[in-house]
């Protein structure tokens, strides 16, 4: 299940050692709603290796600014503290998500 979270709530989960896979998305934006059933589905099947988010960029235009996101969705990896990092922007169809997050959660 992929969880809704504001910013501050995935910094401190980045913060904490966590692996989180988020999605950066907004309501209006027909491809985040495209991507959603997939990272839906993915979340469950790759439960065990991070936590699955997502973050509303005009909610918390601050952190999108921060991390230079301005195109939607694009979908993060944080890793060891938020020291390494991948990410995805655009919609992916399911089996090319899950290729970029088996990798990217190597």
């Amino acid at each position: 299940m992929v969880r809704e979270v504001s910013g501050e709530e995935l910094d401190q989960m980045v913060g904490d050692g966590k692996t989180v896979v988020c999605d950066f998305f907004a309501t209006w934006c027909g491809p985040c709603r495209m991507l959603s059933p997939v990272m839906e589905k993915l979340s469950e099947e790759l439960k065990d290796r991070a936590e699955f988010v997502k973050v509303d960029i005009d909610e918390n235009g601050d952190l999108a600014a921060s991390l230079g996101i301005f195109s939607i969705p694009d979908v993060w990896v944080f890793r060891d503290g938020g020291d390494s990092r991948d990410h995805n922007l655009g919609y992916l169809p399911e089996d090319q998500m899950r290729e970029f997050l088996v990798n990217a959660l190597k």
